[in-house]
């Protein structure tokens, strides 16, 4: 059965980055990846791309052609998308039945929120071609700075949540870069668990007090659901992706068994656990990361996260590199003595 991820999200969200170093980490891994890019106008892709909408339809394209602007262009490329799902069924059945998928969706917030064209592709591929997928929603970081940003992409995240109507990881992405915006109001747990928000009310009101009662009454609806809440990411920092892979391992139900030759990824739990019959030890890892796991290592707490950070960047920082400089230092002493050996 193939599994993959639909990542969505406003324009600067990092949704091509997050695909790059994904990519670069399960290929690390040795687990199978694939991207599929699906944004028409995105011309300069970072990430090996599997399969690229630019072969069927630009958005260049159809601006020129249909005298479009680049909204309705886009709109235009996801209905014609829909209309020839079957040119992206044959090319993903290429991939074959162990895939695992990311699909880059266009920044045009529209397509996963009201649009139409993007959820029919979706329920397409669940049904037609057999994916288990969860959308992966990311907002850039620093809207936590600001309240009534904070409150609008609350309402977006829920938005596409209520639309696709898939397993939903929302993702606070770029989360390294906080500490550039200045000081939070609250610690960052308040804002990725979606606590008490009418905390945030007079901070709002003395913004625009012409607008309480519709502050609280938006404060309301999201909290009426009681459906968002929010991941971090860092793409760069290898603990941040692993805690992110994880929980959206969670959401899918996936469960990756590598082949007993592979190497093991590094993991929080003790040797003890690690070790066991030889049949048994390929297996452990992927057991213990599944759907009914609970989230263990590093940057797992959210209260991690902001001492890593927001809190003590620097001292962090320093940490890590004498730890990279330190397993550099055993590398070449290992290397010496195979060499003298």
């Amino acid at each position: 059965m193939p599994f993959g991820e639909i990542v969505c999200g406003a324009p600067g969200s990092g949704k091509s980055t997050y695909c790059y170093g994904k990519h670069q980490l399960f290929s690390a891994l040795s687990r199978p990846i694939s991207v599929v890019n699906l944004d028409p106008a995105n011309e300069n892709i970072p990430y090996p791309c599997a399969i690229d909408i630019s072969s069927l339809i630009t958005l260049q394209d159809v601006m020129e052609e249909h005298g479009l602007g680049p909204n309705g262009g886009m709109l235009y490329c996801m209905e014609y998308l829909e209309a020839n799902f079957d040119w992206l069924e044959e090319r993903l059945k290429e991939l074959g039945p162990e895939a695992y998928v990311l699909f880059d969706l266009p920044g045009q917030v529209e397509l996963s929120t009201n649009h139409e064209s993007v959820k029919r592709i979706v329920e397409k591929l669940g049904k037609r071609c057999g994916f288990r997928l969860a959308a992966v929603h990311l907002c850039d970081a620093h809207y936590v700075t600001d309240a009534s940003k904070y409150i609008s992409v609350l309402l977006l995240s829920l938005r596409t949540m209520l639309h696709l109507e898939l397993p939903h990881i929302n993702v606070l992405s770029k989360v390294d870069l906080l500490n550039q915006y200045g000081e939070l109001d609250f610690n960052l747990d308040f804002y990725t668990e979606v606590q008490d928000l009418t905390y945030l009310s007079n901070v709002l009101n003395a913004t625009s007090p012409r607008y309480a009662a519709l502050n609280m009454a938006l404060i309301s609806v999201i909290e009426d659901y009681s459906l968002v809440g929010f991941e971090t990411l860092a793409v760069e920092d290898k603990a941040s992706m692993l805690n992110l892979t994880h929980s959206i391992d969670r959401a899918t139900g996936y469960i990756f068994v590598p082949k007993p030759s592979n190497q093991q990824p590094q993991t929080s739990y003790t040797q003890e656990e690690l070790e066991g019959p030889s049949v048994q030890r390929p297996n452990m890892y992927p057991l213990l990361s599944s759907a009914v796991g609970s989230l263990k290592g590093p940057l797992s707490d959210v209260r991690d996260v902001q001492e890593r950070w927001i809190d003590a960047r620097e001292e962090w920082d320093a940490w890590e590199k004498k730890g990279w400089r330190e397993e550099k230092q055993k590398q070449m002493e290992r290397e010496r003595e195979m060499q003298s050996g």
